[in-house]
């Protein structure tokens, strides 16, 4: 059953006119994904910090309750499989959460385009 939907979008121009684009990536991945973005080239950069932020943003939204804790961009974790599908990934606080409220499965679609990105998350219990 679905407890929750949630999507959301980001203009790639509102990060291309950031002063300090690493700072913000501090801000909002996690160690994992913050290795995954120091790797890339500055193009790939923006596209793929809009499309964590974008997804996490909608993870949260799924979660009914926007970023307020434990649903907080350090607890959220978007990875990759070996196909390339977002695996979202409960940390800290938010994974006891997810527990409490029996939270057993998720669903994440991110994608970009030219001017934007955008990502839809399901959570089943």
């Amino acid at each position: 059953m679905i407890f929750g939907v949630g999507t959301d979008i980001v203009s790639l121009s509102r990060l291309e006119k950031m002063d300090n684009l690493e700072k913000f990536a501090i801000k909002v991945l996690s160690e994992k994904e913050l290795a995954i973005f120091s790797n890339l080239v500055e193009p790939k950069k923006i596209t793929y910090l809009a499309k964590q932020f974008a997804g996490k943003e909608a993870i949260s939204k799924a979660f009914g309750t926007g970023m307020l804790l434990p649903v907080m961009f350090e607890n959220i974790e978007i990875l990759r499989d070996d196909h390339g599908k977002p695996i979202f990934n409960a940390l800290n606080d938010l994974k006891i959460l997810q527990v409490d409220l029996g939270i057993v499965k998720s669903h994440v679609s991110l994608a970009d385009e030219k001017n934007y990105a955008i990502a839809f998350a399901i959570l089943e219990i």
